[in-house]
């Protein structure tokens, strides 16, 4: 079980050890559970490095019915022992309180309490959106969470257009359309990785499709890592060219008004 707690939300069932004494833990009844210890990495706020976030060894469980239960765990940096929040959602097609169960994590979240922070963040200005659309996604929210992808791709490709002087407006000053308005920047710039070449615009317009209702959350879900990816990547290739990556910076763009952008976009 600590294996599967630890690689949380990999969603794949494994088999476990008997966990709760092959007795069902009632609804809202508490039980302390000893399954070994949870493993998490997460980069320590105070130490400033990643580290290693440990569990006790016990755990404290939650009947929901005789197919699942909540367990919460507290994690501890193991240089400066700074401590942060998890939970997570088990469920069993069978009797979870079986000899053996075939069990899969349904939910994973986390409260960092801004003592740590994921590790593979975006840096810098993008680091909250990214954050926010981890959030949205972990909560299954697939359309709200690449609404904030989307945010990012846009505001990035534009400011690296308005820097390297590309035109933003067309005709009667309308916009460019923004699909036109990727590709002349990569053109000049390569923003989009080498391994996205041949699919970067097609992500993007399953981004917008995603964003407009034009897709079920599953399926919004199931892209997510993709579109996530390909965003994090663009932010890369900016970074490293360190003219760009410094303007970008001195612009100080921020992400205040990112609620009432998001709410427009949906």
């Amino acid at each position: 079980m600590s294996d599967l707690l630890s690689k949380a939300p990999e969603p794949t069932a494994t088999r476990v050890e008997g966990f709760l004494g092959d007795r069902e833990l009632q609804w809202g009844k508490h039980k302390k559970i000893k399954v070994g210890k949870v493993f998490r990495n997460f980069h320590c706020k105070t130490c400033d490095d990643q580290r290693t976030f440990e569990s006790g060894d016990e755990l404290y469980c939650l009947g929901l019915d005789e197919h699942a239960v909540s367990i919460d765990a507290t994690l501890r940096c193991t240089a400066c022992q700074s401590s942060v929040a998890t939970w997570f959602l088990v469920a069993s097609k069978d009797d979870i309180s079986g000899f053996a169960p075939e069990v899969r994590i349904e939910r994973y979240t986390e409260n960092l309490r801004d003592r740590a922070e994921r590790i593979g963040k975006a840096p810098g200005q993008f680091a909250d959106l990214v954050k926010r659309a981890q959030v949205a996604y972990d909560a299954e929210l697939g359309a709200g969470a690449t609404v904030y992808l989307r945010w990012i791709l846009e505001s990035i490709t534009y400011q690296v257009a308005e820097i390297a002087g590309i035109p933003t407006t067309g005709k009667n000053n309308g916009r460019v359309p923004f699909r036109d308005l990727l590709e002349r920047v990569n053109e000049e710039r390569r923003i989009i990785p080498q391994r996205f070449s041949s699919n970067g615009y097609k992500l993007f317009g399953e981004l917008s499709e995603i964003i407009h209702g034009n897709s079920t959350e599953e399926v919004a879900l199931k892209k997510f890592k993709p579109c996530l990816q390909l965003v994090l990547g663009v932010v890369e290739e900016v970074n490293r060219d360190n003219v760009f990556a410094k303007a970008i910076d001195e612009l100080g763009w921020g992400s205040d008004n990112i609620d009432e952008i998001a709410g427009d976009a949906s």
